[in-house]
């Protein structure tokens, strides 16, 4: 009799790990085949800019930048917003007429001398220091976020002619400056420099 419940309780053993064996091989290729879970962006929120730089890019006829503002009064949001947006189309203006300057000289037959050098650096801070005239506002957009606050968007254009007269102007009274000035050539460098912008 002790023989015998030795030998049902061994079975007995046998059976569950046979089982716990089974059942963990059939949950293991469950598991396998489960696809991975998509990442999780709960903790972020995708924004929509208005006005963006995508949607109103710089063109050969104008230069365009645009900012943003914001503010729990929506006066103040709309202030900033065209500070920091003046600001960004003077960076712009800037830098544009600095690498169209840069081109000219490097397309010319001559050796610019220093003091030729100098004043096309001057030339380059009175345009860009300039009060910026005759620019329009192509988006305008104000919303409110739901802690309270203001957003303006703006994006101002410049006319290319509003920068390229300036220089024109500046460089025609200045002697030494305009006997190597070729205004076409200029203008078309400005062009190529306007339609990088533009990709």
């Amino acid at each position: 009799m002790k023989r015998i419940v030795l030998k049902s309780g061994s079975v007995l053993i046998l059976i569950l790990m046979i089982a716990l064996f089974a059942t963990s091989c059939s949950s293991s290729k469950k598991i396998a085949e489960t696809p991975a879970p998509k990442a999780s962006y709960e903790d972020e929120t995708e924004i929509k800019q208005f006005c963006s730089s995508e949607d109103y890019p710089s063109s050969a006829e104008f230069i365009r930048a645009g900012s943003l503002g914001e503010s729990t009064d929506m006066v103040m949001a709309k202030k900033i917003a065209k500070s920091n947006t003046l600001e960004e189309l003077s960076s712009k203006i800037e830098v544009t007429v600095k690498a169209v300057i840069d081109n000219y000289n490097s397309r010319r037959q001559k050796d610019m001398n220093e003091s030729v050098e100098k004043r096309y650096e001057e030339l380059i801070r009175t345009v860009v220091n300039q009060k910026i005239n005759g620019y329009n506002s192509v988006c305008d957009k104000v919303t409110k976020t739901k802690e309270g606050k203001y957003r303006a968007y703006l994006v101002y254009e410049l006319p290319v002619d509003n920068v390229l007269n300036p220089v024109y102007n500046s460089i025609s009274k200045d002697d030494e400056l305009k006997v190597d000035y070729d205004y076409q050539k200029f203008k078309n460098t400005f062009e190529e420099e306007m339609k990088k912008s533009e990709k």
